[in-house]
C-alpha cells in the first residue's frame, strides 16, 4: 500500500494537477490497449478538474467514461453527477455518446444499480475479457469521511463481490447508486481529489489509523488499495503528517 501526495496551493492548482495526471494515465493505457476507462465523481472540485481535463489532448473516441456514483435524479437535474460532467467535460470535449456509461437513476435506484452493474460487466467482457478493472477511478471524500456513496455505517463497505448497489443514506433521506469497493480498489490508477478546509478532518481520519472503515469509509482507499494518488490543496492537507 502506497500513498503519493500531490499538494497544491489552492483548489484550482489541485484540479489542474489531477487532470494532467489522469490524462497521462489514459494516454499510457491507450498506447498499449484499444480503449481506456475513466470513472469520475461529482462535486465542486471535480468541476474544476473536468474543465482542465477537457483541454487535454486526448483521443476521446477510445476513452469510455463511467460514474462512481449518482443521486436519484434524472439527467438535467442540478444535483446530477452526470449533468455536471456532461456540461464541463463530455460536451466540450465531444466525447461520443456511445462512450458514456450513464447511471440511469431515473429508473429508480434498484433498477439503475442492476442495469449499471450489467453494463460494466458486459463492457469489460467485450473489450478486455477481464474482471472490471478501470484505467482510472477518481474519488472524492465527504465531510463525514464518506467516499463514492459509501457513508458511515453502510454494511456494503465490507462487500468485496458486488460491483454496484443502491444504498439508503438515512441522514440525507435518499437513496444513491454507487460503485462498491471491488471496483474502487481494483483500479489501475486510484485517485482521491479533495480541496477546502472542510476536507482537512476527514482526510486526516482517512489516512491515519486506527482503521475502522465502517466509521471512516474513505479509509478503504488509503489502507486497502495497492496505491492511491491524493490531490489536495493546502487547506485540505493541513492536518496530515
Amino acid at each position: 500500500m502506497s500513498v503519493t501526495r500531490h499538494i497544491s496551493d489552492d483548489a484550482q492548482g489541485a484540479a489542474d494537477s489531477c487532470a494532467a495526471f489522469i490524462a497521462a494515465a489514459l494516454r499510457q493505457e491507450l498506447a498499449a490497449s484499444p480503449v481506456a476507462t475513466l470513472a469520475v465523481s461529482g462535486g465542486s472540485t471535480p468541476r474544476l478538474m473536468f474543465d482542465a481535463l477537457e483541454i487535454e489532448p486526448l483521443d476521446w473516441t477510445r476513452i469510455h467514461v463511467f460514474f462512481v456514483d449518482e443521486r436519484p435524479v434524472p439527467p438535467g437535474d442540478p444535483a446530477s453527477n452526470f449533468t455536471l460532467c456532461e456540461t464541463h467535460l463530455l460536451t466540450p470535449a465531444a466525447v461520443p455518446a456511445a462512450s458514456v456509461h450513464r447511471i440511469l437513476a431515473e429508473r429508480g435506484p434498484a433498477v439503475a444499480a442492476a442495469l449499471y452493474s450489467a453494463d460494466i460487466t458486459l463492457f469489460f467482457q467485450e473489450f478486455t475479457g477481464e474482471n472490471p478493472r478501470f484505467t482510472v477511478v477518481q474519488c472524492g471524500i465527504g465531510p463525514d469521511c464518506h467516499t463514492a456513496s459509501l457513508f458511515p455505517g453502510e454494511p456494503l463497505i465490507n462487500d468485496r463481490k458486488g460491483l454496484v448497489a443502491a444504498v439508503e443514506v438515512a441522514k440525507l433521506h435518499q437513496a444513491r447508486i454507487t460503485m462498491l469497493p471491488r471496483i474502487l480498489l481494483n483500479a489501475k490508477t486510484l485517485i482521491v481529489l479533495a480541496c477546502g478546509p472542510d476536507k482537512a478532518r476527514p482526510l486526516q481520519q482517512a489516512v491515519h489509523p486506527p482503521y475502522d472503515p465502517l466509521l471512516y469509509p474513505a479509509q478503504l482507499l488509503f489502507h486497502e488499495a495497492r496505491s492511491v494518488d491524493l490531490f489536495a490543496d493546502r487547506p485540505a492537507a493541513a492536518l496530515l503528517d
